[in-house]
C-alpha cells in the first residue's frame, strides 16, 4: 500500500472548528423543518461509500448482501500490512547487519595490510558473516516484496468494486427506497417521557425561573454548548483518518492525538456555561435532592461564594497565561507545531462565560427566595 503524507494545515484545522460546527447546525435545522423522510438517502450512501465503502458499509446501508464480499479483502489488507510492517523492519535490520559485516571486512584488509597476526581469521570470519547476512537480506527482501504485491492485488480488487459501485449507487438506492415503500409501515415512535416542571426531586431550583435577561444569557450558552459540541463530531473524521492511516497504509500521523486532545480542552473549557445553565456538573447532592425547593435556592446561594473564587482563579490565570501566549504567539513545542495562542484564549473567555452563567443561576436563586410562592 502506498503511504500517506498528508499533514493537516493549521488553517485547515481553525478553519473547520469554526465552519462545521455552523453548516451542522443549518443541516440539523433543516432536517427538523422537513420533518421525518425516508429511511434511504443517496447522500448517506455516497458518505458511507467515500468514508468505509472498503469494508463494504454502503453495501449494507442498502440492504444488500454483497457486502460480504469486502470483508475478506479488507482483512487481508489488514493482515498483509502487519506482515508488510514486519518483513520491513527485517530488512531493515537485515542491511544494518550487511552494512556492520562491510566494516568488520574493511577493517580486517587494513589489519593485514600492516600484518596483523590472526587478521586473515578475521577477515574470513567477515566474509562468513557478510554471507550470511547477504542471504537473509535477500529472503527478507523477498518476503517483503511478497506481502507488498498482495496488499497491492487486493486493494486494487477493492478499488475496482468500489468504482462499480459508485456508477451504481443511484440505482441501489431507487431499489432498496422502492422495497421499503412496500414493506410494512413504521411502527409508532416511543414517546419521550415528559420533563418535569415543578421542581422535582434533583432538579436545581433554579431551572424553575425565566425571566428576559436570564433567557437571553441562557440562549447564548446554550448556542455557544451546541457550537462546540458538534466539535465531538470531527474527533470521529479525525480518528477515522487516523486509524486507516496507521493500520491500512501504515502511515501514523504525527497531528491527530495533538489536534484532538487540544480541541476537547477548549470545548471543556466553552461548555462550562452551557453544563451550568443545564446543571449537568458533577456533585454530592445526596441530602440536597430531598430538600424543598426554597432550602435548595438558599443552599446555592450560600455556596456560591464558592463558585465564585473557582471562577475569578480560573479568569485571572487563564488571561495571564492567554496574554503571554499572545505576546510570544506560542506554539507547540511538536512536530506539527499547531498555535497554542488561541488555546489559551479559550481559559479566560470559558472562565467568563461560567461567571456570567453562575450569576444568573445566583439571580434565579434569589428571586426563588424572595417571591411569595417559591
Amino acid at each position: 500500500m502506498p503511504s500517506l503524507t498528508f499533514v493537516l494545515p493549521h488553517w485547515m484545522y481553525w478553519g473547520g472548528l469554526a465552519v462545521f460546527p455552523l453548516v451542522a447546525m443549518f443541516l440539523v435545522r433543516r432536517e427538523e423543518k422537513r420533518g421525518p423522510g425516508s429511511g434511504i438517502s443517496l447522500p448517506i450512501a455516497f458518505m458511507f461509500w467515500l468514508a468505509s465503502g472498503f469494508a463494504g458499509v454502503h453495501r449494507f446501508y442498502l440492504r444488500s448482501w454483497w457486502g460480504l464480499v469486502y470483508i475478506p479483502l479488507f482483512l487481508a489488507i489488514l493482515l498483509g500490512n502487519v506482515q508488510v510492517r514486519n518483513a520491513r523492519g527485517l530488512v531493515s535490520n537485515g542491511g544494518g547487519e550487511v552494512q556492520s559485516a562491510q566494516f568488520d571486512m574493511q577493517l580486517a584488509k587494513e589489519a593485514i595490510q600492516k600484518g596483523d597476526e590472526g587478521a586473515q581469521a578475521k577477515l574470513e570470519a567477515a566474509q562468513q558473516r557478510m554471507e550470511t547476512a547477504q542471504a537473509d537480506l535477500a529472503a527478507d527482501t523477498a518476503d517483503y516484496n511478497f506481502w507488498f504485491r498482495l496488499v497491492g492485488v487486493m486493494a486494487a480488487i477493492t478499488a475496482v468494486l468500489l468504482l462499480i459501485d459508485l456508477f451504481l449507487l443511484p440505482r441501489l438506492v431507487r431499489r432498496c427506497a422502492e422495497a421499503e415503500a412496500q414493506g410494512p409501515p413504521p411502527t409508532e415512535p416511543v414517546m419521550p417521557m415528559p420533563v418535569v416542571q415543578d421542581g422535582g426531586i434533583g432538579e436545581s431550583p433554579d431551572l424553575l425561573v425565566h425571566t428576559p435577561f436570564t433567557n437571553w444569557i441562557d440562549t447564548i450558552d446554550g448556542y455557544i454548548g451546541e457550537f462546540v459540541g458538534y466539535w465531538s463530531l470531527i474527533a470521529v473524521f479525525v480518528y477515522y483518518y487516523e486509524v486507516l492511516a496507521r493500520y491500512v497504509f501504515n502511515s501514523p500521523t504525527n497531528w491527530a492525538h495533538e489536534s484532538m486532545f487540544l480541541m476537547f480542552g477548549m470545548q471543556y473549557l466553552l461548555c462550562g456555561a452551557f453544563a451550568l445553565r443545564e446543571d449537568s456538573h458533577v456533585r454530592v447532592d445526596v441530602i440536597y435532592v430531598m430538600l424543598p425547593v426554597r432550602v435548595r435556592a438558599l443552599l446555592d446561594v450560600i455556596t456560591a461564594v464558592f463558585f465564585y473564587l473557582f471562577s475569578a482563579a480560573l479568569l485571572i490565570t487563564g488571561t495571564v497565561f492567554a496574554m503571554n501566549a499572545v505576546q510570544l504567539w506560542e506554539r507547540s513545542f511538536t512536530e506539527w507545531a499547531i498555535q497554542y495562542w488561541p488555546v489559551k484564549i479559550t481559559m479566560p473567555l470559558g472562565a467568563a462565560l461560567i461567571l456570567i452563567q453562575g450569576t444568573v443561576k445566583l439571580y434565579k436563586d434569589l428571586i426563588i427566595l424572595t417571591r411569595k410562592e417559591a
